[in-house]
């Protein structure tokens, strides 16, 4: 029986873990295909550690993972640590802060699935499913770092920056991979479009977005950053 493998980089989000993982564990995936959750810590200062292993505990019939950082990395790190733990013939990114809905997984699996794609992005951008309405710079600046990347890589993708993005395993296992925080997306994107005759298609997915005041991370920093690895993997096409 084949296995998605999930990874869920956490830090300090103690406030919604609990609630995506039960969101998680009422997904029904298609071709009864298995759920592998790998939940990376990357060195939370609150009490998600506590708090996500008590849920394990609690729910022993779940296919949960844990494993945890001593010092903060970054989400890329934290990522790298779930690449490697994970199990599955497909694997797929999710964050921890209700952005995205764990439903979808079955809308991105399916062209994996039906043995057109290696890679599937799910675009924030594309599509008639809800998406919350928020700002305006954030949405010029995804914007732009997608055409950015689209211009190194030659690839038409509407959301280079999106969380969700699914993988054949074989294929993230087999790549090098430095970036240790949100240079991730675009180190990422970068080197799968250079793999010979590789097949990345896009599906359009809800988007439940919060604000500073929920806890959103990213600021205008990791915009700058983006762009430097843009530049650094796909017009330099450093390894």
């Amino acid at each position: 029986m084949k296995k998605l493998s999930v990874i869920i980089p956490v830090y300090n989000e103690s406030r919604t873990i609990c609630l995506l993982l039960d969101r998680m564990k009422n997904v029904r995936l298609t071709n009864g295909i298995e759920q592998e959750i790998l939940i990376i810590n990357d060195c939370s200062t609150d009490d998600t550690g506590e708090i996500v292993q008590q849920y394990i505990g609690e729910n022993a019939h779940l296919n949960i993972l844990y494993a945890q950082h001593d010092v903060n990395l970054g989400k890329g790190a934290a990522l790298h640590t779930g690449i490697k733990m994970a199990t599955g013939e497909f694997l797929i990114i999710q964050d921890a802060d209700l952005e995205y809905d764990p439903h979808e997984y079955n809308d991105l699996l399916k062209p994996v699935l039906m043995g057109f794609a290696d890679v599937v992005y799910g675009s924030r951008f594309v599509g008639s499913k809800p998406h919350r309405i928020l700002f305006f710079w954030h949405s010029i600046g995804n914007k732009f770092l997608t055409f950015l990347s689209n211009m190194f890589t030659n690839l038409n993708l509407t959301d280079m920056e999106t969380c969700y993005k699914l993988f054949r395993t074989d294929i993230i296992k087999n790549m090098t991979l430095r970036e240790k925080r949100f240079g991730f997306e675009p180190e990422i994107t970068a080197k799968i479009a250079r793999i010979p005759n590789i097949r990345i298609y896009e599906v359009g997915i809800s988007y439940y977005g919060r604000t500073y005041e929920d806890g959103k991370k990213i600021g205008w920093r990791d915009g700058f950053r983006a762009m430097y690895c843009i530049i650094k993997y796909g017009l330099l096409k450093v390894n």
